[in-house]
């Protein structure tokens, strides 16, 4: 939980930070601008909003792992969605309102999540998790996203260490096997979730592995 909060808090701040300028360059998902990226957050603070507020009496059927449907295919942009969001990021028209929108609608997403209790069982995609487990599922969220905020905005703040790490450790935990010692977290995420190819020397640490990547989620 507290992760969650740490993770969400940072990501923010860092789309607070950005000059008006940085939502017209690229973000690390394909077809998506940084302001199309932050419209998705948007859309992703709701759905914590909506999720934590749908209780769920019957067993859990996810967790935080199995939570995320696994394909070897990247998105396009080409989705319905994701053009709806594209849309969307582009009728707000001046990047404060969507500073704004953010800010508002994330801050109501922190405190919800601050104030849930972990063990209680909610609703989100026709499944059922224990608020704890569907939070914790967020961290990979809100990190993999910092990582596509970033991608081509150097100067901008990068996601916590810690969150990095978590992440690394649960996709190493979806693939059934560990990237190489000498992989950074951030690298391990980037090349896992395909966000970037491994290079020669890094598929030759990967070997067999590189043929299970990219583990896209979903």
């Amino acid at each position: 939980m507290d992760l969650f909060s740490r993770s969400w808090t940072v990501l923010r701040a860092a789309v607070a930070e950005l000059a008006d300028e940085d939502f017209e360059q690229p973000s690390g998902c394909a077809g998506w601008l940084v302001r199309d990226l932050v419209c998705h957050l948007v859309i992703d603070a709701q759905d914590v909003l909506i999720t934590l507020a749908t209780p769920a009496d019957t067993e859990p059927t996810r967790d935080a792992l199995t939570y995320w449907e696994v394909t070897d295919t990247p998105p396009t942009g080409d989705d319905p969605l994701d053009a709806l969001t594209v849309r969307l990021a582009t009728a707000y028209g001046e990047p404060r309102l969507l500073r704004f929108h953010l800010d508002d609608v994330g801050s109501a997403a922190g405190r919800a999540a601050e104030l849930a209790d972990p063990a209680r069982r909610v609703r989100t995609r026709d499944e059922v998790l224990t608020a704890g487990d569907y939070l914790t599922a967020y961290v990979m969220e809100w990190t993999l996203h910092h990582l596509d905020l970033v991608a081509h905005l150097p100067n901008a703040t990068e996601p916590p260490a810690e969150g990095l790490a978590q992440c690394r450790a649960m996709l190493e935990k979806i693939a059934g096997t560990p990237f190489p010692v000498s992989f950074s977290d951030k690298d391990a995420l980037l090349v896992g979730t395909g966000r970037r190819a491994p290079t020669d020397a890094e598929k030759a640490e990967l070997g067999g592995f590189t043929a299970n990547l990219p583990l896209v989620l979903g």
